[in-house]
């Protein structure tokens, strides 16, 4: 451009308005505060929010006790790991979380990943925890997080399906009190299960079971209302409201109970959590080195311990807490990259205080929810709860049944199990229920994370399938006495895509005499390769008498084929109708074809 072009000062000045407004979006008050939510909820906050923050946050604490202790369980941790990393994600999510639904900590899927872990050392448990966060937070403030995206549906659906599965097959060794390993996939755990039938306890798998059947029908047993009840029955369906959602502390409360009476009586009938490490953890950075059968791994070998499976629990992370912030967040818009500073900065800071990997909780948040939270602070008293259990009645623990905890992983995991997505897929597309069901047998048999991996590849498989195959859709039609047939072009035709767009048109070719309209009002893109072949296949098809027109196609895709093939320009047409250019043209075929494209 002349430097005495009179637009040179204009362009300046909209370079610099858009630097102001970059740098006015990255650095201004309000984006800062975006990114620390509580600043923006707690200059509101109200008595009557306290008062309903606490409520929920009490009655999620009630659930997250004995679910934390299982999912440490699970983990093959220490239970108190379970508790300490119910405490600080819940403090650090009050701080940087967006959704006041969201309740963050340990999950039974992050649980099963990390098994195979911890059987070499619970320190590969708070340093995974440090590296899932970092990972998170890298992707949220790279903006990141349109990666996600490329996982499917069915892709989530088969894995979550398949570590529900592995789970609920996992607690039948505490079920049952058998012995033998738990087994590291649903496969193992059943075979381990028959293999040692004859090992089963009495009256271990009788509480398992009666647990089960307690938490479904506390679930089920609601008080209905209507505007002319009462004001008593009001009041009692709402108290009682609060005892089903408090289900499964309320059932471990009991059975807790009864293995003390016994206990009390030198009966000892059940296999118990047994003594908890009570109190405030160690706090301190998360291991760099450990020693597993006597040998100290360094950092960089952890890693290799790691490997690439290990980047599955950030993606399962973060992957479960944007899906249950937007299952909650109704018509509001979710920010998934503050989620995913937030989970990030959990796991980071928690790692710091002997902490497994936690995430968004489908079972708490869903109670929270239905609680009435009212803002992220919630997270905070459900977190004083937990933490006033572990420093003052951590000896209380000691004496409840590890049946009993097997048995409310046990319902949990059946609610999460979504087999109704098998007759949708079906009705809707067979190639996505053949990737669900990857997933579903690969995770069940080899592990979640070669499930996740499997059925990613299949997914990346049918996508390529469908860009290699794209569906043009032909139909005959008469115009006058001249026969017809157009031809679809859909979407984006791309190279893959060249020899079977070539085949489908000439396939046509060998009825009589037509005229065939290659349709593009619906093409967005083609490559140079499927126009070469397309030019190909109408030079071949109009030696054999057959005419072409090609109809709406854009400027740029008619600046395609005319580049590959100069003589072509008088194939063009453009209209709300072709019946007029099939009209218009001559009876006698035209004697120069185009010439073979070379």
């Amino acid at each position: 451009m002349d430097a005495n072009d009179p637009r040179r000062p204009l362009l300046g000045h909209v370079r610099e308005d858009r630097f102001r407004r970059t740098a006015r979006k990255l650095c201004g008050l309000e984006s800062w505060r975006r990114r620390l939510p509580i600043t923006i909820w707690l200059p509101k906050y109200s008595v009557e929010c306290l008062l309903r923050d606490m409520i929920a946050g009490i009655t999620v604490g009630l659930t997250s006790i004995p679910q934390g202790i299982a999912y440490a369980m699970v983990a093959g941790l220490p239970p108190q790991v379970g508790l300490y990393s119910s405490i600080f994600p819940g403090v650090v999510y009050m701080l940087f979380g967006s959704c006041k639904d969201v309740t963050v900590g340990p999950t039974a899927i992050l649980a099963a990943l990390l098994a195979k872990y911890v059987a070499r050392s619970p320190d590969f448990a708070y340093l995974a925890a440090f590296l899932s966060g970092c990972v998170i937070l890298l992707l949220g403030v790279l903006q990141l997080g349109f990666l996600l995206d490329f996982i499917s549906k069915p892709v989530i659906s088969g894995f979550t399906t398949a570590a529900a599965l592995q789970i609920s097959a996992a607690q039948l060794k505490s079920l049952f009190r058998i012995s033998g390993k738990s087994g590291d996939t649903f496969i193992d755990a059943v075979v381990n299960f028959f293999k040692n039938i004859k090992t089963v306890h009495l009256w271990d798998t009788v509480l398992g079971i009666s647990t089960i059947v307690a938490l479904l029908l506390l679930k089920k047993a609601t008080i209905s209302t209507s505007h002319t009840s009462s004001a008593w029955r009001v009041n009692v369906a709402s108290a009682w409201l609060y005892v089903v959602r408090a289900r499964n502390a309320l059932v471990v409360f009991v059975a807790s109970i009864v293995a003390f009476i016994l206990y009390k009586r030198d009966l000892n009938p059940f296999a118990l959590t047994g003594k908890i490490e009570g109190g405030l953890p160690h706090f301190g950075p998360p291991p760099f080195s450990t020693v597993v059968n006597n040998q100290t791994l360094r950092f960089d070998q952890m890693l290799e311990v790691f490997g690439a499976e290990g980047l599955v629990m950030p993606l399962v992370a973060i992957l479960e807490s944007i899906a249950i912030a937007k299952a909650f967040a109704g018509s509001n818009p979710v920010d998934a990259t503050q989620e995913m500073i937030a989970v990030g900065a959990c796991n980071v800071l928690s790692s710091f205080a002997q902490s497994m990997p936690a995430t968004g909780s489908f079972t708490r948040t869903a109670l929270n929810h239905a609680s009435g939270v009212v803002t992220p602070a919630g997270s905070f008293f459900k977190a004083s709860l937990v933490l006033l259990s572990v420093t003052l009645l951590a000896d209380a623990f000691y004496f409840i049944p590890r049946a009993a905890l097997a048995g409310i992983i046990a319902v949990a995991m059946a609610s999460i199990i979504d087999f109704s997505i098998v007759r949708k897929l079906w009705a809707s597309s067979k190639c996505e229920l053949a990737v669900w069901v990857v997933t579903v047998v690969v995770g069940a048999s080899a592990g979640l994370e070669y499930g996740i991996a499997a059925g990613a590849a299949a997914d990346a498989v049918r996508t390529l399938a469908a860009a290699a195959r794209p569906q043009l859709h032909a139909t005959l039609f008469k115009i006058g006495h001249q026969d017809c047939l157009s031809v679809s072009l859909l979407g984006s035709l791309s190279y893959a895509s060249a020899e079977h767009v070539a085949r489908e048109v000439r396939k046509h070719g060998r009825a009589r005499s037509l005229v065939f309209v290659l349709d593009a009002r619906m093409l967005r893109n083609i490559d140079i390769g499927v126009a070469e072949n397309l030019i190909s296949v109408m030079t071949e098809l109009e030696k054999q008498r057959h005419r072409f027109l090609l109809w709406n196609f854009s400027p740029k895709h008619q600046r395609t084929f005319e580049a590959l093939q100069p003589g072509i320009a008088d194939r063009f047409v453009t209209g709300p109708s072709i019946d007029q250019h099939v009209l218009g043209l001559e009876v006698v075929r035209n004697d120069n074809p185009l010439s073979t494209v070379t």
